[in-house]
């Protein structure tokens, strides 16, 4: 069997910066041990498979790992591949999903994502995280992952993770961010037990961080930049129990795969 996979870098406006997702669009699904197989050859953060349905799509998303309930620049990358190459012409996309119904909107050369907004909460931290980030937070909250807050940019541009340390806290990752320079907030994402040491951009992170720094900075609209080596840019805006998670992408690489089948 012959698939077409489309490599895409997502949060970005060139490629060798933002995200890189690999996109495979299918006619009905593959057994998830070969899709598993197929993300692990890949060896992306994220390798995003959907299947057409009678109101928009089926998307489910792969690290090298596991299966992952949730994905912001996959599903970016997934939208781009729809409507920039396969000729996707409604106003909406529809992605059913493991967390639930998500819209995407293409608008002019934006790209923009409706996902459910998560207030990370105060936590106990955990007497390793300090360690394993090699600094001590100013905060610590949790949601699906842990969100340490620092006061400037410089520190979440020093840290250097003992990810081995990390893999031991628990939950998916850890969120490290502060108040930016040049954007209303900054931070890195590290997810060394999904084989993700640090992601480049992680849509789903802001999920949780929007929320957050809208409270804080008092303003419902908000920049953002994740500083990965690779980097990349977002707009992000909340409103009530949703984000909008606002990017551009930019086409890598067209290929076939064969798989047996």
């Amino acid at each position: 069997m012959t698939l077409t996979l489309y490599q895409v870098d997502a949060f970005a406006e060139q490629v060798f910066t933002g995200n890189p997702a690999a996109i495979v669009p299918l006619a009905a699904w593959l057994p998830d041990a070969v899709m598993q197989s197929i993300a692990e050859e890949n060896n992306l953060a994220e390798t995003a498979f959907f299947v057409p349905q009678h109101d928009g799509f089926h998307l489910r998303w792969f690290t090298p790992a596991a299966e992952v309930d949730l994905c912001g620049h996959a599903t970016l990358a997934s939208a781009f591949v729809l409507y920039d190459l396969l000729g996707y012409t409604a106003p909406q996309i529809r992605f059913h999903t493991r967390s639930g119904v998500l819209v995407v909107e293409k608008q002019g050369s934006d790209l923009q994502m409706t996902f459910p907004a998560t207030m990370p909460q105060p936590c106990t931290a955990p007497a390793e995280l300090a360690a394993a980030l090699g600094a001590t937070p100013a905060r610590v909250l949790s949601a699906f992952d842990y969100v340490a807050v620092f006061d400037t940019e410089e520190e979440i541009r020093q840290l250097q993770p003992d990810f081995n340390a990390m893999q031991k806290l628990g939950l998916r990752g850890v969120i490290a961010t502060a108040p930016g320079r040049e954007a209303d907030f900054v931070s890195r994402f590290f997810a060394p037990n999904l084989r993700i040491n640090e992601d480049p951009v992680t849509g789903s992170a802001h999920c949780e961080l929007a929320p957050y720094w809208a409270a804080q900075l008092g303003q419902t609209r908000l920049t953002a930049q994740q500083l990965s080596p690779r980097g990349g840019s977002l707009i992000c805006e909340v409103r009530g129990d949703r984000v909008l998670l606002i990017g551009k992408a930019i086409l890598y690489m067209t290929a076939e795969i064969t798989i047996p089948g």
